[in-house]
């Protein structure tokens, strides 16, 4: 089950993201119910699923994943800039930040970079020639396990940034996001016990 929720509850979090991402726009936010788990539990459970979804997507998103970077290979969307580098948000991070951080500004995250990990959050971004984009998930305790929460921000380069997410919309929130938080969710479920098919929240 899909629903929008009020922005607010993910606002309310208390979340480093929040005031890091203060001046850029937040596109999507997905609650993400994980029963079970067991005391404990941190971000990088929580990553460790999420990567788990990614890899055992349904052909349909992987084809889409495909297409979108043959287009880009083809566009030069995805090819590296050294002005890129100076852009990245890492310059936004305090000493606190730094110090709490697990892993340093810049350890891949899969095709993103990191750019902290504390306990309960975690923050990526990805620049290329369409988007400066950055994936936050957090993770707090719930009734009957843990809620966990992805939201995506986007911060236009250019006048092709809004045009571009307008189009990709439909495929990120009805199929590519769905898709790899339901199988998220059996990863987590194999991983720590617990129901599948539970409530996933999306809203925009």
């Amino acid at each position: 089950m899909t629903m929008r929720i009020d922005p607010g509850e993910f606002r309310a979090r208390p979340l480093r993201v929040h005031a890091l991402l203060h001046d850029v726009p937040l596109e999507d936010v997905w609650a993400i119910r994980l029963s079970g788990g067991g005391a404990g539990r941190t971000i990088e459970d929580v990553r460790t699923v999420f990567m788990a979804g990614v890899e055992a997507a349904p052909p349909v998103v992987k084809r889409l994943f495909r297409l979108r970077w043959r287009i880009g290979a083809l566009l030069g969307w995805d090819r590296q800039r050294p002005a890129w580098n100076a852009e990245s948000y890492a310059d936004r991070l305090s000493p606190a930040d730094r110090a709490l951080s697990t892993a340093a500004p810049g350890t891949p995250d899969g095709r993103l970079s990191l750019l902290y990990r504390f306990e309960d959050e975690q923050l990526s971004e990805l620049r290329n020639a369409t988007v400066h984009a950055f994936s936050s998930l957090s993770i707090r305790p719930a009734p009957g396990g843990y809620l966990a929460y992805l939201a995506v921000y986007v911060q236009p380069v250019h006048g092709f940034t809004r045009l571009y997410m307008k189009a990709i919309a439909p495929f990120r929130r009805l199929v590519v996001y769905p898709a790899i938080i339901r199988k998220m969710q059996s990863a987590w479920a194999k991983r720590y016990g617990g129901e599948t098919g539970v409530e996933t929240r999306q809203f925009s």
